[in-house]
């Protein structure tokens, strides 16, 4: 008996002595475990667009926030119509703790500033729709890239074009083809070449292609410049007309139509399948607009974000050029085409 309590303060003492270790344990475990939470912050991704008033920018931070809410990140949509506004976004995203964000630059040749200020802010850059070049104009290899193939697009709106002027039985003689030109921009160059490549090898003259040159990439500007080339080439019967986007291509048509030319003289197709070239279908009848190579918003605005959630949270890094393709779409044909591309 007497042994028994001899040996108690020392089964006591080990008692308290474990239980006072795991205690210990149990509290830097939670030390550990909140600081690794605290330190894992949301994502956040931003989404930069030179023109957020046209309808394909709108219609890609649209699909934009089906992959925020679907990923549950926080989306910043910034419209960047200039360079200095560009760089005080990407400033604005790294004091607001953004790991990424995705691009359409007012400027393909600020890829440089654009990388230099990302390195500083330690944010990740997906470039889509423009692919960003340096000073020189060489592409940026190194910041992933989601576009169209341009020149493939523009042949096919090309290639359209001809067999719609065939269909007509007009004599391509009595064809002007206007191409509503903005070179300052590779990709709006791209698409109009190929479309101007795509005719000459198809037998249309190469002295009824006229340029109309934009001073700015809007529909404004476009009817404007269209204007121009109406009134001093007024020699031809009938017209064509293509450009790098619908809201060029409209510009244009407008013009057109105030000097009475209708759907019966007149051939327009746009690039894009915008909401602009839906509300042309809709009218009561057919004008002038016959058509849209349709690319998908979708493609580079969910996926693109999907692609930057990825590489921010799993640390898989997008390919470095990925091309999108397009349908032609028409007044009898776009529900159809829309539903293919998931729209």
């Amino acid at each position: 008996m007497k042994a028994k309590l001899k040996n108690q303060p020392s089964y006591t003492l080990n008692q308290k002595r474990r239980s006072t270790l795991q205690l210990a344990g149990l509290s830097l475990a939670s030390l550990f475990c909140g600081a690794s939470a605290f330190a894992a912050d949301p994502i956040k991704i931003g989404f930069l667009v030179k023109q957020a008033e046209e309808p394909w920018f709108q219609d890609e931070w649209k699909y934009a926030e089906q992959a925020a809410r679907e990923k549950g990140f926080t989306l910043v949509k910034i419209g960047v119509p200039n360079g200095e506004k560009l760089m005080a976004a990407i400033d604005n995203l790294g004091a607001q703790k953004a790991q990424g964000f995705i691009v359409c630059a007012p400027d393909v040749k600020l890829g440089s500033a654009i990388e230099r200020a990302a390195k500083r802010h330690q944010l990740k850059v997906f470039s889509v729709d423009d692919q960003l070049q340096d000073g020189k104009g060489q592409v940026i290899a190194s910041i992933p890239y989601m576009g169209i193939s341009a020149y493939e697009i523009g042949k096919q709106v090309g290639a359209s074009l001809l067999a719609e002027i065939k269909a007509r039985g007009w004599k391509m003689q009595e064809v002007g083809a206007m191409r509503i030109a903005y070179d300052q921009l590779p990709t709006a160059r791209e698409r109009t070449m190929g479309a101007v490549d795509a005719l000459k090898a198809g037998g249309f003259p190469v002295t009824n292609l006229i340029d109309a040159n934009l001073v700015k990439s809007d529909t404004e500007s476009a009817y404007n410049a269209a204007n121009i080339v109406l009134t001093k080439q007024s020699g031809f019967k009938h017209w064509i007309i293509f450009g790098m986007n619908d809201e060029a291509v409209l510009g244009a048509v407008r013009a057109a139509e105030a000097r009475k030319f209708t759907q019966e003289s007149m051939l327009a197709i746009g690039i894009g399948g915008s909401k602009s070239a839906l509300n042309e279908f809709a009218k009561p009848k057919q004008t002038g607009f016959f058509g849209s190579v349709l690319i998908s918003p979708k493609r580079h605005g969910y996926e693109t974000s999907m692609m930057m959630y990825e590489w921010i949270s799993s640390n898989r890094q997008p390919p470095a050029l990925t091309l999108t393709s397009g349908t032609l779409m028409t007044r009898s044909n776009q529900h159809d085409v829309r539903k293919q591309f998931g729209l």
